[in-house]
């Protein structure tokens, strides 16, 4: 009788990860952080038959580098799971803790299944606060959630950044992110840190322009739905 083939769930676990590191290395970055009036989100996407960032619920909104496919199936889940949470209780409890959570555990089970792929993608879940008078970054309650591909999580503070360069991202907006951006400072901030990474990193001069990018935001001044997407000629006023 033959010894059964073994393979440690360390190595397992090792394996999926660089799997996943390798298909998000090749994402373009998304970028959420805190202005003034709520919370800005920028992702890096010249195609215009996808997005990357979309709105869930009333105050919550997701974001996602790596698999589109997948995107789309985690963005259908969490719209209908906060529907019907909403609807058979009260909209108030659909909050982005919440959603977190369910992704988690089905991000976490899919990683943790010995004989599955897993989910080749990261998310962020944002929640803009209700503030009354106060600015959103004055009150500090809004809510940033990044989900690895194995469902472990954790909270950001003022801003985000999922994708294969959010390192290089990262560190530059630690050196020049300020609180209480007005929206075209922090736009205009997200945009200048895209361009000085692809400049470092791509040899095709390639531009970071209000057609390459997707642009919306969670504004606490809004009505019940806090969500908008800005299309590409607000874009290019905010910039200039």
């Amino acid at each position: 009788m033959s010894t059964p083939y073994y393979v440690s769930p360390e190595q397992i676990r090792q394996d999926k990860e660089d799997f996943v590191h390798r298909g998000i290395a090749q994402a373009k970055e998304v970028v959420v952080l805190e202005y003034q009036d709520g919370l800005l989100m920028v992702a890096e996407n010249p195609r215009k038959t996808i997005y990357k960032i979309s709105e869930i619920y009333d105050r919550i909104a997701l974001a996602s580098a790596g698999r589109i496919a997948e995107y789309e199936a985690l963005r259908v889940a969490g719209i209908r799971e906060s529907e019907i949470k909403g609807f058979r209780y009260y909209r108030e409890d659909v909050t982005a803790k919440w959603l977190t959570n369910l992704y988690s555990q089905h991000m976490g089970a899919v990683a943790q299944a010995w004989d599955t792929k897993p989910l080749e993608i990261e998310l962020l879940v944002c929640e803009v606060g209700m503030t009354g008078d106060q600015t959103a970054s004055e009150a500090g309650n809004n809510q940033i959630y990044h989900i690895a591909f194995d469902g472990i999580y954790s909270e950001e503070e003022k801003y985000a950044v999922i994708g294969g360069r959010a390192e290089a991202i990262t560190e530059i907006l630690e050196q020049n992110y300020t609180d209480g951006l007005e929206m075209p400072a922090a736009l205009r901030l997200v945009t200048d840190t895209f361009q000085t990474v692809e400049a470092d990193t791509d040899t095709d001069n390639y531009e970071i322009t209000p057609q390459t990018i997707e642009v919306a935001c969670l504004d606490q001044a809004a009505g019940r739905r806090k969500f908008r997407r800005l299309r590409t000629e607000e874009v290019a006023d905010l910039l200039s």
